[in-house]
C-alpha cells in the first residue's frame, strides 16, 4: 500500500497526540462560548481551507484505503460546520440589528458580494446549493457507499480463498499474504464506515436548511419586536446575514460531499483521478474527431456563437490529431535488419545430442503471451515463485523449468513433462479468469465451463469484468497464469521424489558438511553408500515428508545403518526420528489427533500376510476381495473426515505402514499413513473411525 508523503514528520506530530483532541475541544467550545466576529472570520476561513485540502487529497489519492481516516475526517468537519452555525447564529441574533457586518467580514462578503446584496437571489442560490448537495451528490454517494459495503463484505470469502491459492502456489510469501488479508479487512471496514459517514453529510444538509429557516424567523422576530426595526429593515439585515452564514457553511459542505462521492465511486488503480481521466477518457482519437466535427457543424449554423464553437472544434481536432499520431508511432513496427547470408552447414557432433529436461512446460501458440515478459506475461515470475516455495518446503533445489512453444498442441493447451514424460496437461483461456467453486459458492456465472486442473474442482472461465461479482458469490477467482502455476506446483509436489537424484543429494550433504563435517564424513561412504541415502530421501519425498532437516536424517541413518542397509527399513527409522515434524505438518499444533485405525481382526490378517511374505522372501500383497473391501471402507471414512474439515490419517503398526502407504497412495491421495512410533508422547490420539470393524 502506498502512503502519502507530507512535508512534516507525521510520526513526530502524531506522537504528541494533541491535534485532534484540541480541535474537538475547540469545536465543542464554540457551541457554548460566544465568539467575536474576528474569530468567526478565522474559523470560517479555516473551514473552507480544510474542505479544499480534503478535496484535493482525494483527487491525488490513488487508492481509497490511502485515506482510511476519511470517515473520521468527515465527522469532524461536519461537527466543525455545525459548531460554526451555532456560533454565527448567536452573533447574528444578538447583533444583527447593527448592520450587515455584525457577524464578521466573511459572512458579510458572502451576503453582499456573492449574491449582490439581494436576499431573494441569496435564497435561490442557497436553495440550489441545498438541492445539489442533498438530492444529487449526497444521495448518490450514500447509495454507492451502501452497495460498495455490501459487495465488499460478500466478496471477502472469495478474496481470502484467492490469497490462500496464491500462497499455496508459491506466488506470494507469508508476509505478503498477511498484508493482503489485512488490506481486505481494512477495505471492508472502510466501506462500512463510509456507508455510515454518508449519513453525516445527509444530516448536515438537512440541518443547514432548518438552521436557515430558524435564523430568518428568529431574526425578524428579534429585529421587529425587540429592536423596533421595520419589517423591511429587519428582513434586509437578518436575511442577508443568515444567507451569508448559510452560504459560508454550505460551500465547504458541498466540497466534502463531493470528496466523499469521489472516494466511494472510484476504482483502485495505480493512477490518481487526473491521470485516469487523461488515459481513459481521451484515449480514443475517433471520439475527439467526431466531437470536433459536430462542434464545427454547429459553429456554421446561423445565429450560433461562431467564435466559441469553431475555436473549440479546432482545439478538439488538433488534440485528436496529435493523439492519433502518438498512438501510430507507438504501434508502428520497428524496421527489421536484413537476414545475414546462411552459414555453411556443419557436421553433427555430440553437442547435438540434447539432454532431457528435468521439468518441461510446453504451451500452445495462444499461451505464448503468458510467458513473454515483453507482452506483460507473468507466468515466468509465477513459476519462479513456485520453485522458491517448494525449495524451501521440500528442502532441496527444484530444477529450473524449461518452457517452450509446441505448435502440435491446441492453441489453448499446455503440457507439463518430467524427464521428457508427460505428467499433466490442460486447456486454459488466457483472456479470461477462472472462477473455482470450492463448495462454498452460490449462484451461476456466465462463461465457459471447465475444471481446475490441479484439484479437479468445478470451475467457470469468466470475463475479467465479472471478477468482483464472482468473488461476491463465493468463488475463488484466479487468472490464467496462476492456474498454470498452481497446477505445476501440485505436480511438482507429487513427483518431488523423482527430481532428487545423486547430484542433489551430494549438494545436500556438502551443505551439511559446513556445519557437521564429522557426521557427513562418517556417513558417506564409510557407513552407507550414496545410493542408499538417495533412496531413503526419495522414499520420504514420495510420502510428502520434507528432507529440509537433513541433519536429523543423517544422524538417524548413521545410528541405524549398523542394523540394516535396506532403504525401506532405514526409511522407517528416519520417519520415527522425524515423527514430531511429520505430525505437525499434518495436524498443526493440535494436542489431540483424530485418526483412523485398523480393527484388531483386520490387523491380525495383515500381519499374517506380511509374515508369510517375509518367510517366503516375497512381496506382501492383498487378496483381491479383501483389498476391495478395505478400499471402500477407507474411501467412505476419508470422505467423512474431509466433510468435517479434519485431516485424513490412518494409524497402523510400524511394519504394516509401508504396505498400507503404498496401497492408499494412488487410491486416496488425501490420506496419510503414520506408524504408532511416529506419534510424539505428548500427543493424545482420538480414534474417529475403524477399518474392518
Amino acid at each position: 500500500m502506498q502512503h502519502l508523503t507530507l512535508p512534516f514528520d507525521t510520526q513526530k506530530f502524531g506522537a504528541l497526540g494533541i491535534g485532534t483532541p484540541v480541535l474537538l475541544v475547540v469545536i465543542f467550545g464554540m457551541m457554548v462560548v460566544p465568539l467575536p466576529p474576528l474569530l468567526l472570520d478565522v474559523f470560517f476561513t479555516f473551514n473552507i481551507s480544510l474542505a479544499l485540502v480534503v478535496l484535493l487529497m482525494v483527487v491525488y489519492t490513488r487508492r481509497p484505503l490511502e485515506l482510511s481516516v476519511f470517515p473520521t475526517v468527515l465527522l469532524i468537519t461536519t461537527l466543525l460546520r455545525l459548531a460554526l452555525n451555532i456560533a454565527s447564529t448567536r452573533v447574528v441574533l444578538l447583533h444583527g440589528h447593527t448592520g450587515p457586518d455584525a457577524a464578521g467580514k466573511v459572512i458579510e462578503a458572502f451576503g453582499q458580494f456573492v449574491v449582490g446584496g439581494n436576499y431573494t437571489v441569496g435564497l435561490v442560490v442557497f436553495a440550489i446549493l441545498i438541492i445539489i448537495n442533498f438530492v444529487v451528490v449526497t444521495k448518490g454517494a450514500g447509495r454507492i457507499s451502501e452497495v460498495s459495503a455490501r459487495f465488499t463484505l460478500d466478496a471477502m470469502p472469495g478474496k481470502q480463498m484467492a490469497i490462500d491459492a496464491d500462497l499455496n502456489a508459491g506466488l506470494i510469501s507469508q508476509d505478503e499474504a498477511r498484508t493482503r488479508r489485512m488490506e481486505i479487512g481494512e477495505e471492508a471496514d472502510f466501506y462500512g464506515s463510509m456507508d455510515g459517514a454518508s449519513k453525516f453529510v445527509r444530516g448536515d444538509a438537512i440541518a443547514g436548511l432548518l438552521i436557515l429557516v430558524i435564523n430568518i424567523l428568529g431574526g425578524l422576530a428579534i429585529g421587529v419586536l425587540q429592536h423596533d426595526l421595520t419589517l423591511a429593515t429587519a428582513a434586509q439585515y437578518f436575511t442577508l446575514l443568515t444567507i451569508g452564514d448559510g452560504l459560508v457553511a454550505q460551500i465547504p459542505a458541498l466540497l466534502l460531499s463531493t470528496s466523499a462521492a469521489m472516494v466511494v465511486s472510484r476504482v483502485s488503480t495505480s493512477h490518481d483521478i487526473g491521470q485516469q481521466v487523461v488515459t481513459q477518457l481521451f484515449r480514443h482519437p475517433k471520439a475527439l474527431y467526431v466531437t470536433a466535427g459536430v462542434m464545427g457543424f454547429m459553429g456554421t449554423i446561423p445565429g450560433m456563437p461562431h467564435i466559441a464553437f469553431l475555436t473549440l472544434a479546432a482545439i478538439t481536432g488538433a488534440s485528436a490529431y496529435f493523439m492519433d499520431q502518438k498512438i501510430r508511432t507507438a504501434t508502428d513496427p520497428q524496421p527489421v535488419a536484413p537476414d545475414a547470408a546462411p552459414a555453411e552447414p556443419r557436421e553433427l557432433g555430440w553437442d547435438d545430442v540434447l539432454p532431457v529436461d528435468s521439468i518441461g512446460l510446453e504451451v500452445g501458440y495462444r499461451l505464448i503471451p503468458l510467458v513473454d515478459r515483453k507482452q506483460g506475461g507473468e507466468l515466468m515470475d509465477r513459476i519462479k515463485g513456485v520453485r522458491k516455495k517448494l525449495t524451501q518446503e521440500l528442502g532441496f533445489l527444484i530444477p529450473a523449468v524449461h518452457i517452450r512453444d509446441n505448435l502440435e498442441l491446441n492453441a489453448n493447451f499446455y503440457r507439463a513433462t518430467f524427464m521428457g514424460v508427460v505428467v499433466g496437461e490442460a486447456e486454459i483461456h488466457p483472456d479470461r479468469d477462472m472462477a473455482i467453486n470450492a463448495g462454498k459458492s452460490y449462484g451461476e456465472l456466465p462463461g465457459i465451463a471447465g475444471k481446475d486442473p490441479a484439484f479437479g474442482l468445478d470451475a467457470v472461465w469468466i470475463e475479467r469484468n465479472q471478477r468482483e461479482r464472482a468473488q461476491s458469490l463465493g468463488y475463488t477467482v484466479v487468472d490464467a497464469s496462476t492456474v498454470v502455476a498452481t497446477h505445476l506446483s501440485h505436480l511438482l509436489q507429487q513427483q518431488a521424489h523423482e527430481l532428487l537424484g545423486r547430484e542433489e543429494t551430494q549438494k545436500l550433504l556438502e551443505n551439511l558438511a559446513r556445519s557437521a563435517p564429522k557426521l557427513v564424513e562418517e556417513l558417506v561412504p564409510k557407513i552407507l553408500p550414496l545410493g542408499v541415502v538417495v533412496k531413503v530421501l526419495q522414499n520420504l519425498l514420495a510420502e510428502s515428508v520434507s528432507v529440509r532437516d537433513i541433519r536429523t536424517i543423517a544422524e538417524s541413518l548413521a545410528e541405524h545403518a549398523g542394523r540394516s542397509q535396506d532403504p525401506g527399513v532405514l526409511t522407517a527409522f528416519v520417519r520415527a526420528r522425524l515423527g514430531r515434524a511429520i505430525v505437525q505438518d499434518v495436524f498443526g499444533v493440535a494436542a489431540e489427533l483424530p485418526v483412523i485405525t485398523l480393527s484388531p481382526e483386520l490387523e491380525q490378517i495383515l500381519q499374517q500376510t506380511f509374515k508369510l511374505a517375509d518367510d517366503e522372501h516375497g512381496a506382501a500383497g492383498f487378496e483381491p476381495g479383501l483389498a476391495d473391501r478395505i478400499h471402500q471402507s477407507l474411501v467412505q471414512t476419508a470422505q467423512t473426515q474431509i466433510a468435517n474439515g479434519l485431516p485424513v490419517v490412518l494409524l497402523a503398526a510400524p511394519n504394516l505402514r509401508p504396505m498400507l502407504a503404498q496401497f492408499v497412495r494412488h487410491a486416496i491421495p488425501e490420506m496419510r499413513v503414520l506408524a504408532f512410533n511416529e506419534i510424539p508422547e505428548q500427543k493424545q490420539i482420538r480414534i474417529v473411525g475403524t477399518i474392518g470393524a
